[in-house]
């Protein structure tokens, strides 16, 4: 056994035992809960200003394929209630202290649901040994601008104006100056060699509310992430247009089918 997990959850990695609980970590306290039981362990990341629910549709069914985690960022859900500015990166730390607090010592397969794949790119190239996979859900990007840009510069410009100062309505921001206006871009090519895959929704829309839903949009989308996910040796894309944004709620087979896959390499091992 290459793990051991919080004492009082451990012995009980049974679905009907599986309850929300808190532990302090750093200077907040963060909402976590642990189901299923083997040698996998996968910890689910999820989207800007999202709590754990975000995995309700597959939380329960992944628990049948391995040990699962599932956590409410600062700020979310039920943790700590606090307005600062967080990057990727520093969310990207508190998911590596979450684990040590609960004397999580194997590697993780990463599953990550939009801005949660910003954060889980950050972990996986700072805490190399502590990732072992990543399965990324319709994650966000840095080059969401450029495709604005790409299909019409002017419009896409006004588009993005209008992103920054809808983020920015309750007076701060994270998801725009976190990712859409970073530059020079980041540098995660430094991820190790390992299982990514990327599920990309490419699901067109009778009335896009601007370009980024647009045909077009949805087509440079997934060209995207079919080239950032295939440049990695055992990288692989799965466009789907059966799903939107949150294809853990449309397509939830398809996460737990993708997950499988990836559990299944190293069931090889």
């Amino acid at each position: 056994m290459k793990f051991v997990l919080f004492a009082c959850a451990v012995l009980c990695f049974s679905l009907s035992a599986a309850q929300s609980q808190f532990i302090k970590v750093n200077e907040f306290e963060l909402e976590y809960e642990i189901a299923g039981s083997g040698k996998h362990i996968v910890l689910l990341e999820a989207g800007a200003g999202s709590a754990m629910t975000d995995w309700d549709p597959v939380f329960s069914l992944i628990a049948q394929q391995a040990t699962v985690i599932r956590y409410s960022r600062v700020g979310n859900g039920n943790s700590t209630q606090i307005r600062r500015h967080f990057t990727s990166r520093d969310y990207a730390d508190y998911a590596s202290e979450l684990l040590e607090k609960l004397n999580v010592t194997a590697p993780v397969i990463y599953v990550a649901h939009s801005y949660g794949g910003s954060v889980a790119r950050d972990f996986a190239a700072a805490y190399p040994d502590k990732v072992k996979a990543l399965l990324m859900l319709d994650p966000s990007s840095e080059h969401d601008v450029d495709v604005l840009r790409a299909i019409d510069l002017e419009q896409g410009n006004k588009e993005i104006a209008q992103i920054k100062l809808d983020d920015m309505v309750n007076g701060m921001s994270n998801s725009y100056l976190d990712f859409w206006s970073k530059r020079p871009l980041p540098d995660y090519p430094q991820i190790k060699d390992m299982p990514v895959t990327v599920i990309a929704s490419v699901k067109k829309t009778e009335n896009p509310a601007n370009l980024f839903f647009t045909d077009r949009g949805r087509e440079l989308w997934g060209e995207h992430w079919h080239s950032w996910a295939t440049a990695f040796p055992q990288g692989r894309a799965v466009l789907t247009d059966k799903s939107g944004h949150y294809v853990q709620f449309d397509e939830p087979d398809l996460v737990l089918s993708e997950l499988a896959k990836v559990i299944a390499l190293f069931n090889e091992e």
